[in-house]
């Protein structure tokens, strides 16, 4: 994975903003939004080995 790509961001940075005022009242730093796809990423990648394991090609719910 390239550098560029490890910096996409994988979250709709409104919606989560918007999440964490409303459940909160609290502000959300623009760093959020990089460490949460950052999560993602780690997410996905665990459900892509399961899924490989599993000999499928498809990543389901249960994968994660």
């Amino acid at each position: 994975m390239s550098e560029e790509e490890k910096a996409e961001v994988l979250v709709v940075a409104s919606k989560v903003k918007n999440y964490i005022k409303t459940t909160s009242e609290l502000s959300t730093s623009a760093e959020v939004y990089n460490v949460l796809s950052q999560k993602v990423r780690e997410l996905c990648d665990q459900a892509i080995e399961n899924a490989k394991n599993a000999k499928r090609k498809t990543v389901m719910a249960k994968d994660f």
